[in-house]
C-alpha cells in the first residue's frame, strides 16, 4: 500500500471539517441571504409561545380573530345602534306585487242629462270639489216632450181646481136635500181622478231633472226653459245608515259650453278618492295560501312605492276582502283585492276646498303575505322558542357562515347564529342560546365591523395585547 492512497483521504477529511467549523462560526452572515424565512422569524419576547397559540401567560391569542376593539370616535363614525335581544312573533312572508286601483261603484261617478237640451253653463271645471246637491250644469230644454208634459201638467192642475169646486157645490146641494148623493160620489171620482193625473205630471216632471220648486211654478202656469244638473248623493251602503258627507272632485269633463246633449249623455266625471282597493297579483300556485288567509283575515303588510318615509301615519296591515276567480290568460295571473282607506291634504284655491291623497290609482305596492311561523324548538324538542328578529344590517355573512357582534366596552366580539330567515330589511336568528337575551347586540353596520375583524387579522392585529388583558 503506498503512502499517497492513506494521505489523500486523511488531507480532504480535514478540509471538510475545518470548513463546516468556519460556517458554523459565520452563520449570521450568511443565513439572512441563504433562508431569508427564516432569519424573518420574530425573535421578541413571544418568540418562545409554545403550539396550540398560547403564550407565556397561558391566554389564548387565536381569539383575537373573532374581535375588534373600536375607539370612541370609530364607533360614533359608523353610527352603532346597540341595543338588548328580545324575543318576538315572526312570520315568513312571500311577496305579491300589487297596484292601486279605484274600488267599482263607489271611486268614480258619472253625471248624465236626463233631458235633452244645450249646455249654456258649466259650473265645475277639472280639479274643483263639489258637495252632493251643488250645480254643476245648466241645460237649456230642448225637448218637445218636456214643453208639452209642463202644459199638461198646468191643464190638469186647473181641472182639478175647476173639479174639486163642482165637488163642494154639489155637497153644499145633498146636505140641503135638493140633490141625490150619487151626484156626489160621481163628481169625487172625477176629483179622484184628475188628482192623480197631477201627482204623476208632478213625478214625471221631477224624474226628467226639475226640482220641486219648479214643477210647483209649472202647476200654477209658468214654463221652465232652464234645468240644472247637480251633484249626485253619495251611495248608501244597505246597514250603514246616514252617509258622511261627501266632496266629489270633477275628475274629467266630456262636454263643452254650447254642445247639444240628448237624454243620458255622460256630461262628466266625478271621483271620490276615500276608498281605494290594493289589486294584488298571484299565481295559481299561491291561491290556496290566499283563500286561507283571506278566510282566517290574516293581517297583511302593504309597502307603497315613492313614498316618503315619516310623511303620512304608518299604514296599518290590510285584509283580503275577496279573490277573483279568473285568471288572466297573458300573465297566467288572478287578482285578489284588499280595502284601503285613504288619507288627504286639503288646501284651499279661490275659495274652493283642493284635496292631495295620499295614495293615487295606479300606485305600485308590495304585499307581504305571512304563511309560516318561524320559531326554534329548545332542547326537549317540544318547547317552541320565539327567535330574535334584526335589521338586515345586523348580520355579517362569509360563505355559509352567519355572524353578529356583542359588544363589551369598547370591545366587539364576533358570535356565529343560525339564520331561520332574511329578507330586505329583516334577519330572523334562532333563539338557540347562540346569542343570548341578556347581551347588547349591534343592529347595523355588522359588515363594517366584519371587515374590521379580518383587516385586524391580516395585518397582525396592530396591539398585540388586544382583546385580553394580563392582569
Amino acid at each position: 500500500m503506498s503512502l499517497r492512497r492513506v494521505v489523500s483521504p486523511l488531507v480532504t477529511l480535514v478540509v471538510l471539517g475545518a470548513a463546516g467549523y468556519a460556517a458554523y462560526l459565520t452563520q449570521d452572515r450568511w443565513v439572512p441571504f441563504v433562508f431569508p424565512a427564516k432569519a424573518a422569524k420574530p425573535a421578541d419576547g413571544h418568540g418562545g409561545h409554545a403550539e396550540g397559540g398560547e403564550g407565556h401567560d397561558g391566554h389564548d391569542h387565536g381569539a383575537r380573530g373573532d374581535r375588534v376593539t373600536l375607539s370612541e370616535q370609530a364607533q360614533k363614525n359608523l353610527g352603532l345602534d346597540v341595543d338588548q335581544l328580545t324575543p318576538q312573533e315572526y312570520w315568513r312572508t312571500i311577496l305579491i306585487p300589487g297596484v292601486v286601483v279605484d274600488r267599482p261603484g263607489e271611486t268614480d261617478r258619472g253625471v248624465t242629462s236626463k233631458v235633452a237640451g244645450v249646455v249654456t253653463a258649466i259650473n265645475a271645471r277639472p280639479g274643483n270639489t263639489v258637495k252632493a246637491g251643488e250645480s254643476l250644469f245648466t241645460l237649456q230644454l230642448a225637448s218637445e216632450f218636456l214643453q208639452s208634459a209642463q202644459t199638461d201638467l198646468a191643464k190638469t192642475a186647473k181641472e182639478l181646481e175647476y173639479a174639486t169646486l163642482e165637488r163642494d157645490r154639489i155637497s153644499n146641494l145633498v146636505k140641503k136635500g135638493t140633490t141625490a148623493e150619487t151626484e156626489l160620489l160621481k163628481q169625487q171620482s172625477v176629483v179622484d181622478r184628475l188628482a192623480t193625473q197631477l201627482y204623476g205630471a208632478r213625478r214625471q216632471l221631477q224624474v226628467f231633472g226639475l226640482t220641486p220648486m219648479q214643477v210647483t211654478k209649472v202647476e200654477k202656469g209658468e214654463v221652465i226653459t232652464e234645468v240644472t244638473i247637480p251633484a249626485p248623493a253619495p251611495t248608501v251602503t244597505k246597514g250603514e245608515g246616514s252617509p258622511a258627507p261627501v266632496l266629489f272632485e270633477v275628475q274629467e269633463l266630456k262636454v263643452n259650453l254650447g254642445d247639444q246633449v240628448t237624454a243620458g249623455q255622460t256630461l262628466c266625471l266625478l271621483a271620490n278618492h276615500q276608498k281605494l282597493f290594493v289589486e294584488g297579483r298571484a299565481f295559481r300556485s299561491e291561491a290556496d295560501a290566499l283563500a286561507a288567509a283571506a278566510e282566517r283575515k290574516t293581517p297583511v303588510k302593504a309597502e307603497f312605492a315613492d313614498e316618503v318615509a315619516g310623511a303620512w301615519p304608518q299604514q296599518p296591515p290590510l285584509t283580503i276582502h275577496h279573490l277573483a276567480n279568473q285568471v288572466d290568460s297573458a300573465t297566467r295571473t288572478f287578482g285578489f283585492y284588499l280595502p284601503l282607506e285613504n288619507l288627504p291634504r286639503t288646501f284651499e284655491r279661490d275659495g274652493k276646498t283642493h284635496f292631495a291623497w295620499r295614495y293615487r290609482p295606479g300606485q305600485r305596492v308590495r304585499l307581504y303575505l305571512p304563511v309560516e311561523k318561524l320559531v326554534t324548538l329548545a332542547p326537549d324538542g317540544k318547547t317552541e322558542m320565539l327567535p330574535f328578529v334584526l335589521p338586515a344590517g345586523a348580520v355579517a355573512r362569509e360563505g355559509g357562515e352567519a355572524f353578529v357582534f356583542v359588544q363589551s366596552g369598547d370591545s366587539f366580539r364576533r358570535k356565529p347564529v343560525r339564520v331561520l330567515y332574511a329578507d330586505r330589511s329583516d334577519v330572523v336568528v334562532a333563539n338557540d342560546g347562540s346569542v343570548t337575551e341578556v347581551e347588547y347586540v349591534v343592529r347595523n353596520q355588522a359588515a363594517a365591523l366584519n371587515r374590521a375583524v379580518k383587516a385586524q387579522s391580516a395585518g397582525g392585529g396592530g396591539d398585540p395585547h388586544a382583546g385580553h388583558s394580563h392582569d
